[in-house]
């Protein structure tokens, strides 16, 4: 499914709160920490003061609609993505914050498994295969795989 088309199933507030969610991830993964500080100082510089009550329901998709057009375009060149993103109800993802997500997803779950083998670290094997095959059932996965001991297969 693409961003336009669950884009078109959000309240216009809740579309633009996903898109200022997406952009603060977006930045976060790249390595820049966006304070409200920071964004607040930038309006104020661009002429688009911001409060922080504003800021707070923009990016919780709550109160009403935004639709000052020069402070979606301040805030589109503060994160450095095209204005019609914030300025239009649906489209795609920019390309930069499309592949940043994918990104972020891949870390994350690898940042899972790094912390899962660490404090899994030094269980035997045979309990190691339960925890899997509990994880398994609780992903409902049709066919848990097989413990090859019980096969008869060696690995």
């Amino acid at each position: 499914m693409s961003a336009a088309a669950s884009s078109d199933k959000l309240s216009p507030g809740a579309a633009l709160s996903r898109k200022l969610n997406l952009l603060m991830d977006t930045a976060e993964a790249e390595g820049r920490k966006v304070t409200y500080s920071d964004l607040s100082e930038a309006m104020e510089q661009s002429g688009t003061p911001l409060s922080r009550a504003r800021w707070h329901y923009m990016r919780a998709g709550t109160g009403p609609v935004v639709k000052k057009v020069e402070l979606l375009q301040n805030l589109a060149g503060f994160f450095g993505v095209n204005e019609d993103y914030l300025l239009e109800e649906g489209g795609d993802l920019p390309a930069r914050v499309e592949a940043q997500m994918e990104l972020l997803t891949t870390m994350r779950a690898n940042k899972v498994r790094v912390f899962a083998a660490r404090q899994l670290d030094g269980l035997s094997p045979e309990t190691l295969l339960q925890i899997r095959d509990l994880i398994d059932q609780r992903l409902g996965e049709a066919d848990p795989k097989p413990d090859h001991r019980e096969a008869g297969t060696t690995s």
